[in-house]
């Protein structure tokens, strides 16, 4: 059980409702952002002040009451969008980058992201041609019925209008400590979510701002993609282990609240995919011959599957493939096939 900081943060989350904007630290401000149509509601953007204005982490979707609600966080903290001086992007999703580009023309602000996200931006927001050929093979390779491919293949081309193409300025790889007057803000990598997904960590503060890595209540997305690593789950189990033993005072997660105990969070997440993994070879064991949709369709999930959008659904099925790529790999099942590939239990 974590440790609830962010006990404004929490109260709010329980009633439903947008958390305050609150100075959380000295120099450091969280901001939420409300997200369109999405179970989170809203990204916490953090507001960095810095000797020569203020710098953000993260930014929120590309929507006229994500514009509003940074404005008015940035006019609490006491300035204004023209004091933005740098937005460091945990990862490319929407809700984290889809205002950079809007920033930075108001601003003059420079726009930071990790090299391998940098280098999938084009063929996610701009020419998507490639991406939707490479999704319904990937969909067709899971056993996903004909009749669903398409909408499962089209379900997030919708949300391209809520982000602002925006290249990046500054590239950040592990262990770079961006420019930032008056903070020592090291970048660690943390694969998986994303490809490029990364934290940021103050070691004179003993701050951790975690993305969407590291979340007090629930566990991110991690899905086999096409633009995503051959095993997006192994990376993300060691991206965990490499924040584990941080000396942490508080994590400031990009969704929910605020918490402490870093090292519990962490090996709660792992007893999750523990689970999650033996779960998902019983699933194998008992239907020798299973498709990833068929095994996507037979585990627990947190709601009905017909109330989960067809965006999750296929969220949801890359997860599966994520787990049964790690199963695999470990001797615990094997496939046939690949239109659509057959799971069986190891031999």
């Amino acid at each position: 059980m974590v440790q609830v900081t962010g006990t404004a943060q929490k109260k709010a989350w329980d009633l439903n409702v947008l958390p305050p904007i609150e100075n959380v630290w000295p120099g450091v401000w969280s901001i939420p952002v409300p997200i369109p149509n999405n179970p989170l509601r809203y990204v916490l953007v953090y507001l960095l002040e810095l000797d020569d204005g203020v710098a953000l982490i993260d930014a929120g979707w590309n929507t006229a009451d994500a514009w509003d609600a940074l404005q008015a966080g940035l006019a609490e903290a006491g300035g204004s969008i023209a004091d933005v001086t740098s937005v460091l992007v945990t990862h490319i999703h929407p809700d984290h980058y889809g205002l950079a580009g809007r920033i930075r023309e108001a601003s003059g602000a420079t726009i930071a992201l990790h090299p391998a996200d940098a280098a999938i931006l084009q063929a996610r927001y701009a020419d998507t041609s490639g991406l939707l050929e490479k999704m319904l093979e990937l969909l067709k390779y899971s056993g996903v019925p004909e009749d669903s491919q398409p909408e499962l293949n089209l379900a997030s081309m919708a949300i391209i209008s809520q982000v602002s193409m925006a290249a990046p300025d500054v590239l950040l790889e592990h262990g770079d400590r961006p420019a930032l007057k008056g903070w020592d803000l090291d970048v660690i990598w943390t694969p998986g979510h994303s490809p490029g997904h990364i934290c940021f960590y103050s070691e004179s503060r003993k701050l951790l701002f975690s993305g969407d890595h590291i979340l007090a209540r629930i566990t991110p997305n991690v899905a086999v993609h096409t633009q995503q690593q051959l095993n997006p789950l192994g990376d993300y189990l060691q991206a965990l282990l490499r924040l584990a033993y941080l000396e942490v005072n508080e994590v400031l997660p990009a969704h929910e609240y605020r918490f402490a105990d870093l090292l519990g969070r962490v090996e709660e997440i792992i007893a999750h995919h523990a689970a999650r993994l033996a779960e998902i070879e019983k699933v194998v064991a008992d239907k020798p011959g299973i498709t990833a949709w068929e095994a996507t369709l037979s585990l627990t999930w947190s709601r009905p599957w017909d109330t989960i959008p067809s965006f999750m659904q296929r969220a949801a099925n890359g997860e599966t493939l994520a787990h049964l790529v790690i199963l695999e790999n470990h001797g615990h099942i094997h496939h046939e096939g690949d239109s659509p590939a057959h799971f069986f239990p190891a031999q």
